[in-house]
Formats: structure tokens, sequence, C-alpha cells
């Protein structure tokens, strides 16, 4: 009979504003050890020691989210250095394939206890990261390989016939859907807090975290269609309707 592999426990940090918001200057590092922290308590606080791997996504693993992620966050967590750490990049999906191959590994039997999940400062890294250097040889031959995100987006706005409607109003339904959830708290269980320090010329200023800053409250149809193409002069991938 096959193993199956079971999720115990999760916890993750509030979403900030990329560059002027609240965790503009909070490392990547330590937002995820904050949470892999959370979680190994919901999970029970059991012998660290027992865990057999931390598996950390990233999709800009440079700069400050830089070196092997996933063994920083496992010592800044507190785990002992016979935990090992491993830092996973699939981009978008970093995060979700780190548990989706820890429970690979698990029904494999190749582990009994793997902390998994993913971590990104945009505030930090940039988009492409600092240096883009792409090769000349593919840029040449497979130039695809590089489109943007925005790009296949508009791909698959011609491929499925979606209209610009029908992106805008599922946006704003989306934050009005999140905005609802927010004040009934059902985000709340999820949520570990965290103190951020912010220093200004006015001084030290520290302030509990535990909001998703991204929720636009205000958000209208009409504001939204009134927002530019951000990826091509007549396409339908605005600010407003993109992830």
């Amino acid at each position: 009979m096959a193993r199956e592999a079971v999720l115990v426990a999760g916890a993750r940090t509030a979403v900030g504003r990329s560059g002027r918001g609240t965790l503009k200057n909070y490392r990547a590092e330590d937002m995820a050890a904050e949470a892999v922290k959370a979680a190994w308590e919901r999970a029970g606080n059991l012998d660290k020691v027992m865990v057999e791997d931390v598996v950390i996504g990233c999709s800009g693993p440079e700069g400050s989210q830089g070196m092997n992620m996933g063994r920083i966050v496992a010592l800044h967590a507190g785990f002992p250095s016979s935990v090992p750490g491993m830092t996973v990049n699939r981009f978008c999906s970093s995060g979700l394939q780190t548990i989706a191959q820890s429970c690979e590994r698990i029904i494999a039997g190749g582990a009994d206890i793997i902390i998994a999940g993913g971590v990104e400062t945009m505030s930090m890294v940039p988009m492409v990261g600092f240096h883009f250097s792409p090769n000349p040889g593919m840029v040449r031959d497979q130039p695809e390989i590089y489109t943007s995100m925005g790009q296949t987006a508009e791909n698959v706005v011609v491929k499925y016939n979606i209209s610009r409607k029908d992106m805008d109003e599922f946006a704003y339904y989306s934050h009005m859907k999140a905005a609802k959830a927010q004040d009934a708290g059902l985000f709340d269980e999820e949520i570990v807090p965290l103190e951020v320090t912010t220093v200004t010329l006015e001084g030290e200023n520290t302030v509990t975290f535990d909001k998703d800053e991204l929720i636009r409250r205000d958000s209208t149809i009409e504001a939204l269609a009134k927002l530019r193409p951000a990826f091509t002069p007549d396409g339908q991938v605005t600010a407003g309707n993109s992830s």
C-alpha cells in the first residue's frame, strides 16, 4: 500500500506592497523564519531534530535572497545544523513546487517530515533580477524562452478569446471578496503577525503587521477599465487585472 503525505500545519505572513509597503525593508529570510517557526509550533512543536529537510521556494534567489535560502531559513528558525535546507526555483510556482516535491519524496519513502514553503521580497530584488543577461544563442534561436509573463498572459487572452470586460470584472470581484473575507477575520488564523520597525526623520516606530496590504477596497470596474495595457499597446492585461 502506498504511503500518504499529510499536510499537518501551515502559516504565512501577511502580504505587503512592493517598494512602499510596511515590509519594504523586511528581509525574506526573516519573514520565512517567522512563518516556519509558527507552522512548526502549530504542528505540535516536536523535537526539531526530527525534520529531514527545509525546502524553500524563491523566484528571485539573488541579492538578499541569494545563497541557499532553505538552509538559511532552517538555521534562522532555530533548527539544528543537522537539519539540511534546499532552495527551489520555478519562478512564480516556486513555493507550490516545494510542497509538491516534498509530498512526492515522503510518498516514495525518502523522508518522513519535511518543512516546505516559499518566500519573496520584490522590494529588495527587482523583477528579472539585478542584471538580466540572457544567453545570446538562445535569444537568436529560441527567443520565446524569454517571453515575459505579461506577454504569455496576452497570448492566453487571444487563444481563449477572453474579453477585457471579463478580466476587469474578475479582478474587481476578487478584491471585493478579499476585503469581505479580511473584515470577517477569515485570514487571521493563517497569518503570523510581524513586528516591523521603521525609521524616519521623526524617529523609530514599531507596528504589528498582520493584514494583507494588496486588497484594493476602493477599486471600481470603471476605474479598472480606464487603465492602459501594461505589456502590449493593444493588449488587455493591465496593472489592475493582473497579479
